[in-house]
């Protein structure tokens, strides 16, 4: 459905199309109500396709004293890998513990422990130094005393905002991209009663009616509702990350340990058919409407990390395959170290628009019963409950034909696409059921996805419906021309518009995903290729004019 197609009364619009909408969205139809999202760019545009993969309880909360956020996300966790395999899929972690390291052995011993209790598992362990050397080859071995495994979960982010999109879209709700609320209607008693809503590329605008709006916008968020607190307000912060190819480091499970140069815990994980490094914690002061890149010194800091946990292994920057950056909506009442923030999130409340910010992407599904709880008055009534009830549609435990692929791969598109991924295996062409090499992605997702998830630009399918657009060499450029003609029967696309698509999406990449040495050798190509444009058309021009000046003048 478009703008101009969609209802004009509804029970209760959703701005924002990250996790958290995504998550209210699903949850606001489970309970029968008439639900619209809308977002002013796509679907998980924001830090919900920029996240660092992982669904955790976040160990380091506890150094902080925040028990209870810790075990409600383990809590959360421990159901989505229940609900979501092939989405949500348990990681082992190991963590190295060196001489004078803070936190050391013991503390970490007691952390590790509370982790185990709230998941009601014992799940860690620790190695002795020649033990953990042989299960990580080449981890620095000076002052190493020995390290922990235990358990944690990942996820793709923007999957998993597109599934509960699609299944609260299967169910009767609606969702839009790249639609705006430019403002909020109220009546006399300043009570909402409804929006206006603008397509951001077409100009087109619409008033609606409701008597509820939530503001589930992230870092946006006091854009469209300041904070009542006045000491209290959102702090975007900004994680970035390094994409390597797989098996450029010597790691098959996620490896946790303390940075030197400030003691902050960074991970390398594998993911996707790559490996992550990350993340960075630092202020975002640029202008949030501009997508985050990394910085040279984040870059620096990162491979700084890389080296002292890895002194041996000889890996530079020529081997990263692309970089990606999401801003963290934290609430923030001072001025304390970025990572010491708490992750907690907060509800208010202003006579029908209810805002709710801050959260983790492990805790989504909390943040969207507290909002849709706050939201209760001015709602149809309608029974809150069924919190603990799957939040997924059901899939099969294996399909009825396999089609030659095998039970990993049907575990993936399950977790990733739902009920959906029989209709997409169905549908494909033998010979694009095959991997796009260096990812876990099938060719015939694209088209897929293409047809059905609201593909507007070629970012839009190869940064957040599928993932090769982080994966692949160079944003998948090598892939294209396959990806156009898989993907040119599904999308109205004319020749032009397609030059055009390729031509923004690989400027995007640039700006966006390469390192920032490579946007500066970028920049200097285009400007090196502008200019030598305008000397050929001058040298053009001065061939033209000046034998027809001579002939005049004789």
């Amino acid at each position: 459905m478009t703008l101009k197609e969609i209802p004009e009364k509804w029970d209760l619009i959703v701005i924002g199309g990250g996790i958290t909408g995504a998550g209210i969205l699903r949850e606001a139809t489970r309970l029968g109500l008439r639900v619209l999202l809308v977002e002013q760019k796509d679907f998980a545009w924001g830090t919900s396709s920029r996240s660092s993969k992982l669904v955790h309880g976040g160990l380091r909360y506890l150094k902080e004293g925040h028990f209870l956020l810790t075990k409600i996300a383990v809590e959360e966790r421990e159901q989505l890998l229940k609900e979501a395999p092939g989405l949500v899929e348990p990681l082992g972690f190991l963590l190295p513990v060196y001489e004078d390291q803070r936190p050391g052995r013991r503390m970490l011993k007691v952390g590790l422990s509370l982790y185990d209790l709230m998941a009601r598992e014992r799940q860690h362990r620790f190695y002795d130094a020649a033990e953990f050397a042989k299960r990580l080859p080449r981890v620095k071995r000076e002052g190493l005393i020995g390290g922990f495994f235990f358990i944690d979960a990942q996820v793709d982010d923007s999957r998993l905002v597109l599934r509960l999109i699609n299944e609260a879209v299967a169910s009767g709700a609606c969702a839009l991209n790249y639609s705006a609320v430019t403002a909020i209607h109220r009546n006399a008693l300043e009570e909402v009663v409804g929006v206006r809503v603008m397509d951001t590329e077409t100009g087109e605008a619409r008033d609606l009616v409701t008597p509820a709006v939530i503001n589930a916008t992230g870092c946006w968020a006091e854009r469209l509702h300041p904070s009542p607190e006045p000491h209290r307000h959102l702090r975007p912060l900004r994680g970035s990350h390094l994409v390597f190819p797989a098996g450029s480091l010597p790691v098959s499970q996620g490896l946790s340990f303390v940075h030197p140069a400030d003691q902050r815990v960074v991970f390398i994980i594998p993911w996707a058919g790559a490996i992550l490094v990350g993340t960075t914690d630092l202020d975002h002061t640029e202008n949030l409407s501009r997508e985050p890149t990394i910085t040279e010194a984040e870059v620096l800091y990162l491979m700084e990390g890389v080296k002292a946990i890895f002194p041996s292994l000889e890996i530079s920057l020529k081997d990263c395959l692309a970089a990606f950056a999401g801003i963290r909506p934290v609430l923030s009442e001072g001025k304390r170290p970025p990572s010491e923030e708490s992750r907690e999130h907060v509800v208010w409340i202003n006579k029908g628009l209810v805002t709710v910010t801050g959260g983790k992407l492990t805790t989504f599904r909390r943040l969207a019963w507290d909002a849709l709880k706050a939201a209760k008055p001015f709602l149809p009534p309608a029974k809150v409950n069924g919190q603990r009830d799957s939040i997924f549609f059901e899939v099969p435990d294996k399909p009825a034909q396999a089609y030659g692929l095998g039970a990993q791969v049907w575990r993936r598109l399950y977790g990733r696409y739902g009920q959906a991924a029989t209709s997409l295996v169905r549908s494909a062409a033998p010979q694009d059921l095959s991997l796009i090499p260096g990812t876990h992605t099938l060719w015939a997702e694209l088209p897929f996805v293409a047809r059905h998830e609201q593909v507007r630009h070629l970012g839009d399918l190869l940064l957040r419906r599928v993932r090769i657009g982080l994966l692949a060499p160079a944003g998948g450029k090598p892939y294209l021309k396959r990806i156009r003609k898989l993907c040119q029967p599904v999308l109205p696309w004319d020749r032009k518009r397609w030059r055009k698509e390729i031509r923004l999406y690989l400027d995007h990449w640039n700006q966006v995903h390469a390192l920032p040495f490579k946007r500066a050798e970028v920049r200097a190509e285009r400007k090196r290729i502008s200019l030598s444009a305008i000397g050929a058309r001058l040298s053009f021009l001065y061939a033209k004019v000046v034998p027809r000046w001579r002939r005049g003048k004789s």
